[in-house]
């Protein structure tokens, strides 16, 4: 079985990826997910409604679409983590960030609906990793052209918030 208390090997997500991963320290990623979402939701829980809607420059996203970013992006590592796990074995495709936020149109929707969003985005994403069997972690598949692995795709999760919550603290707030 697969560690899942130290990060992915460079085998097991394309070299991009790093850019998140690098940013998960060891110790159960479940647990780090865990942790980081109550760290997360309570930065959220500090911006306003006024607030949410900042950039950082022009033609930069909002805080909303940022946070509207995340969820996407949650889901998204998840339903792969999903589809290898369970042993599906056909690639899938990539996926377009600045397609996603123009259809979300998240500034017309409350900074609040967006927190609640991430809230039970990450409940299901504990509850799936929680409930994973062992061999599962290994799994892997092809999603963007790039080989992933389960335990490389929950690493990713937790590094693109990390990421994401570093760039709302040093260049929003």
């Amino acid at each position: 079985m697969t560690d899942i208390t130290t990060p992915p090997e460079h085998s097991e997500a394309a070299e991009y990826y790093f850019t998140y991963i690098d940013q998960v320290g060891p110790g159960d990623i479940r647990a780090i997910l865990d942790a980081q979402s109550a760290s997360a939701l309570e930065l959220f829980e500090s911006i306003s409604e006024e607030q949410s809607l900042q950039r950082y420059a022009p033609g930069k996203w909002s805080i909303r679409e940022a946070l509207s970013h995340l969820n996407d992006g949650e889901r998204l590592f998840v339903f792969r983590a999903f589809w290898f796990a369970r042993g599906f074995d056909s690639p899938l495709p990539s996926f377009d960030q600045n397609v996603a936020i123009a259809a979300a149109e998240a500034d017309a929707r409350s900074w609040r609906s967006h927190v609640d969003e991430f809230r039970v985005v990450r409940a299901a994403t504990l509850a799936f990793f929680a409930e994973l069997p062992a061999d599962a972690w290994d799994r892997h598949g092809i999603a963007s052209d790039n080989r992933f692995t389960v335990r490389a795709l929950a690493y990713i999760a937790a590094g693109h918030v990390a990421h994401h919550l570093a760039i709302l603290r040093n260049r929003y707030l």
